[in-house]
């Protein structure tokens, strides 16, 4: 008796028969795609318009520039996928997980690029006639690429059989396949890869927030995203994700190599303060993700604590405008904010936290106002005379630790770091120790026992865990780690006032910001808050040439976030589970993330 030998789903190839697409062999379709990608690539090499008006200076011959190089990268991509499904050695390493949705993705990022770049030139020029030859060889390759693309068949996954084009290609990005057994390579080979990984991300980063406003970075914006799921739906993302729980110290350790790299390639302080601002606000969405993501408590007004550590240190870093006249060093300033913020989660979640769901929500936006009138009404006249009021306390001296001030420019290894890009490097330190207290709470007893409440509070107490005083102890390290970040933004924006700490408002930090940024990122990991708030920074600071018209696409994204991706971006095992079927999970079962998931402990937290 003879049995089938079986396949991999990924990589079974079936002709692409399904109506409404075109009828041509998987084989076909993938030389097609080849060799568009291939000749969009080439079609980078040539002037795309005859005017150096258009950002990024297209006109030159042999030197792609600007958006040129994300069609150039896009191109690529998609041709390094098309081969793979061919069987090229060498290649198939970059489909583990699938052979034609990453290159349909690609295709389609490259394309929709590309098609970006040339209607950006037309609109913004006066017309298609100041498109070169270029610029509409680019436009009919990258579209002959993703037809070829659009003829492959669906990378199939259990219950969910085609039907149609956009069903097919629904299908093919909503779940990765079961990736196929990877060799186990020599250590050195696997930490080689992860310092790759993140060299990449660093230099993907840099690209994105050096590059004009307008249109150079809604192209670049609209590439991303699409490249993002082509890796994704390759399974290389899965693939690194289980080297870094693997090597989860050096992972950590290559992270903040890489993000403390960023002000070295930096000659001004156009974007390091951008970088300096994310990495504040990533912080607070931290301290946030343990009150939301692992306690389950709905706080509406948590920028209240990144206010009292802001307002705190202030007062006491040597303001010639500070109601008190004090000058401390920087730790004691810095512990001062920290602990005036955690005495005002404490005074205030006490008598709040003994409500639930809506209530407490409702609460703590309350707080949050409160704090914000109250620091417009200290102001001399209506109340005693500590914050100014509506004034605010200017002037906040620049740091300086051991004699390095952090207000004057100066030169690390060699090269040259202007003043924000020491307020960046000062916040890396900072964001570690939040990453490091964030990591050890949620591994520990209480961590658990956190997620035992969220879960099901019930439950939880059923099974001995104190909740009031687990909860209180989350919103107290929260806000703790809130108001450490507090006095660091006081430094980088030298002028503290009321109105940077609103529950909505154009402009990140704010509460709703904040909330978003843990939602979106993913509620209860590491990685999900931080990767939100920078995408919620960073987006609306390149895009203010949008200003009237952010809030409206806020609003879109997150109604479309939540309707193909309500787990987050980056999600633990436990939200896809939520929202998802078994065969649709895209996380790893790794063992940390089972150990993760675990709360069988919690219950030796609340004795």
């Amino acid at each position: 008796m003879t049995t089938a030998p079986t396949t991999n789903p990924a990589a079974a190839d079936t002709p692409a028969t399904t109506p409404g697409l075109l009828p041509l062999p998987a084989r076909a379709a993938r030389i097609i795609t080849a060799a568009g990608a291939l000749a969009t690539a080439a079609s980078t090499s040539m002037s795309w318009t005859w005017s150096s008006e258009f950002p990024g200076d297209l006109t030159y011959y042999g030197s792609p520039a600007g958006l040129q190089l994300i069609t150039l990268t896009g191109a690529l991509l998609t041709l390094a996928f098309a081969l793979a499904g061919l069987g090229v050695r060498g290649l198939t390493v970059l489909t583990p997980g699938g052979r034609n949705a990453p290159a349909l993705l690609a295709a389609l990022g490259t394309f929709a690029a590309t098609w970006f770049t040339l209607a950006a030139i037309a609109v913004q020029l006066g017309g298609l006639v100041n498109l070169e030859p270029g610029g509409f060889l680019a436009g009919i390759t990258s579209l002959i690429a993703l037809a070829g693309a659009l003829g492959l068949p669906a990378d199939h996954t259990p219950g969910t059989p085609p039907h149609g084009p956009w069903q097919r290609f629904t299908n093919s990005c909503a779940a990765v396949p079961t990736p196929r057994p990877a060799k186990q390579l020599p250590a050195w080979a696997e930490i080689l890869l992860i310092a790759v990984a993140f060299g990449i991300g660093l230099y993907a980063f840099t690209y994105g927030i050096d590059a004009e406003d307008g249109p150079p970075f809604v192209g670049y914006l609209l590439f991303v995203a699409l490249a993002i799921a082509a890796v994704h739906r390759a399974g290389l993302i899965n693939r690194l994700t289980a080297l870094t729980h693997r090597h989860r110290g050096i992972a950590l350790v290559a992270a903040f190599v890489a993000a403390a790299a960023f002000p070295f390639t930096q000659d001004t302080d156009e974007y390091t303060i951008i970088g300096a601002n994310i990495l504040i606000f990533a912080t607070v969405a931290l301290g946030l993700n343990v009150v939301v993501g692992l306690a389950g408590l709905l706080d509406l007004g948590y920028v209240a604590f990144l206010g009292v550590g802001a307002y705190a240190a202030a007062l006491v870093s040597g303001s010639p405008d500070s109601a008190l006249g004090i000058q401390l060093p920087f730790w004691a300033a810095l512990l001062t904010g920290a602990a005036a913020a955690l005495v005002f989660g404490v005074l205030i979640g006490a008598p709040t936290l003994r409500l639930r769901g809506d209530y407490l929500a409702i609460v703590t936006l309350g707080f949050g106002e409160i704090f914000r009138i109250a620091m417009l009404n200290l102001n001399g006249t209506t109340g005693p005379d500590v914050t100014n009021g509506a004034m605010g306390i200017p002037n906040v001296p620049n740091l300086e630790i051991f004699g390095f001030n952090f207000g004057e420019p100066h030169t690390i290894l060699g090269v040259p770091i202007a003043t924000y890009g020491n307020y960046y490097l000062l916040m890396i330190l900072v964001t570690a120790f939040v990453v490091l207290v964030f990591r050890r709470a949620a591994a520990s007893r209480i961590g658990r026992a956190w997620i035992a409440i969220r879960e099901d509070e019930t439950a939880a107490i059923a099974m001995g865990i104190n909740s009031f005083r687990l909860r209180l102890l989350a919103f107290a390290l929260g806000a703790a780690l809130a108001g450490l970040a507090g006095t660091v933004h006081a430094h980088v924006v030298t002028t503290v006032t009321p109105e940077q700490f609103q529950f909505a408002g154009p402009q990140p930090p704010n509460s709703a910001f904040l909330l978003a940024a843990v939602i979106l990122g993913g509620m209860g990991t590491l990685s999900g808050p931080l990767v939100g708030a920078a995408l919620l920074f960073l987006i609306p600071a390149k895009l203010d040439f949008l200003q009237d018209y952010q809030l409206f696409l806020f609003g879109l994204a997150l109604v479309l976030l939540m309707r193909y991706r309500p787990e987050g971006l980056i999600p633990d095992r436990r939200k896809q589970l939520e929202f998802r079927e078994t065969g649709q999970l895209d996380v790893p079962d790794v063992p940390e993330q089972r150990l993760s998931d675990n709360t069988t402990g919690a219950t030796k937290a609340g004795a």
